[in-house]
């Protein structure tokens, strides 16, 4: 399909791959198809990946993506940890770094969901930032109180949980539920 003059950027080829025509602006005519999973029917279009051009730092990424993973997944047990923040970086890594393993995360049954939703629709679906927002609230307030001693890592601790439930808060939820008065 050959490119349209109302497109903004040139095609480009995929990186050891066949020639797949699209444009870094989303149009109708050359928007990038991810293969289909469970979670995510045929039709779905997301951003179209990018790999990095250094190997090294696609080693770097491959490695900061299996760390935020592995973070992420200890996060899905602990409520120590906030899960979505560690996978939407993994899978921003995976994005830049493999196309395997970025198809990987967005398949799983466990994460899938929450990133194909980030992607479509840069949101976060609403029991999952109220869920990640109370276990992280009470387990810095748990951590705060009886096993941190130090005072000023208190408020070191209180002031991050604090910032990372504000940033939750404010990323946008479509399936929120209408307000009632």
């Amino acid at each position: 399909m050959p490119h349209s003059p109302a497109c903004d950027a040139p095609s480009t080829r995929e990186v050891g791959g066949p020639l797949r025509l699209h444009c870094r602006k989303l149009c109708a005519d050359h928007a990038w198809i991810t293969p289909p999973a469970a979670t995510m029917p045929n039709n779905t279009r997301t951003d179209p990946p990018s790999l990095h051009p250094s190997a090294t730092v696609r080693w770097l990424l491959i490695v900061a993506g299996i760390v935020a993973t592995a973070l992420g997944v200890v996060g899905a047990f602990l409520p120590v940890l906030p899960t979505t923040p560690f996978l939407l970086v993994a899978a921003a890594c995976f994005a830049r770094a493999s196309p395997k393993l970025d198809r990987m995360l967005v398949e799983s049954k466990l994460f899938g969901p929450t990133l194909v939703e980030w992607r479509r629709h840069r949101s976060i679906p609403w029991r999952t930032k109220l869920v990640a927002i109370g276990l992280m609230s009470t387990m810095i307030l748990i951590s705060a109180t009886w096993f941190v001693p130090l005072w000023w890592a208190k408020v070191l601790l209180v002031a991050v949980g604090v910032a990372t439930g504000i940033w939750l808060w404010l990323i946008p939820s479509r399936d929120r539920p209408a307000r009632t008065r």
